[in-house]
């Protein structure tokens, strides 16, 4: 094989890479998602033609404000698949973050998609981290976006303790999925064993107890 064979043939590998990496593209004009279907597929099965509607391609719950009553103080709203079915096989999906004066989005992941943010009010501190351990950090204002690459760790945090803030976040996947990592570490169901966590982090059973505690799903 020669060089110009090599050439083509690693063009091509990084060509199929690319493709590989994010939602696989539609062979239809519709896929809209049957959620009550039991048939389980990547992504979901497709309703009839015809039992599909307009509304299957709309989701008013992102237009307005969502009340923060957690303790980090920020609320997602998602607008992914599962809120519009009309989404499915398309590869997009948006949320709404709401941030009260001093909130916090806290580190976290998203395993299948790039996330870009629109700030629509307020000011954020965010910063995504490599895999190489390089934190990039940056305030971003209103009217101004801001990118977290894929599958790395992220936050976004209201360094306003006064006012609210909230940006709209745009994503290369109908589902792109949420992994918190505090939540994900500390509430896991099973949970992980005492002593990884206590070797991971150089900390006694007495501090991982109280930081579950912490963490813990509210009951009632």
């Amino acid at each position: 094989m020669d060089s110009r064979c090599y050439c083509f043939f690693f063009a091509l590998l990084s060509l199929t890479v690319i493709v590989l990496a994010y939602d696989p593209d539609s062979l239809q004009d519709l896929c809209v998602a049957d959620h009550s279907s039991g048939t389980k597929v990547n992504g979901f099965t497709c309703k009839k033609e015809s039992s599909i509607t307009a509304s299957d391609f709309f989701f008013a719950g992102i237009g307005k404000a969502a009340t923060v009553t957690n303790a980090v103080g920020s609320a997602v709203t998602g607008a992914n698949v599962e809120k519009i079915p009309g989404l499915n096989t398309l590869g997009v999906s948006l949320s709404r973050i709401d941030y009260a004066p001093g909130g916090l989005n806290p580190p976290h992941t998203h395993p299948r998609a790039t996330e870009v943010i629109f700030v629509l009010e307020g000011e954020l501190d965010v910063g995504f981290i490599t895999t190489a351990n390089k934190h990039f950090a940056k305030t971003v204002k209103k009217g101004e976006v801001f990118v977290f690459p894929r599958g790395l760790v992220h936050y976004q945090k209201n360094s306003n303790k006064a006012k609210p803030a909230s940006v709209i976040s745009a994503f290369n996947s109908q589902l792109p999925g949420t992994q918190s990592i505090a939540a994900t570490l500390f509430t896991s169901t099973p949970s992980i064993p005492d002593n990884v966590l206590t070797t991971a982090f150089q900390i006694g059973t007495k501090e991982i107890e109280k930081i579950k505690s912490k963490l813990a799903p509210k009951k009632g």
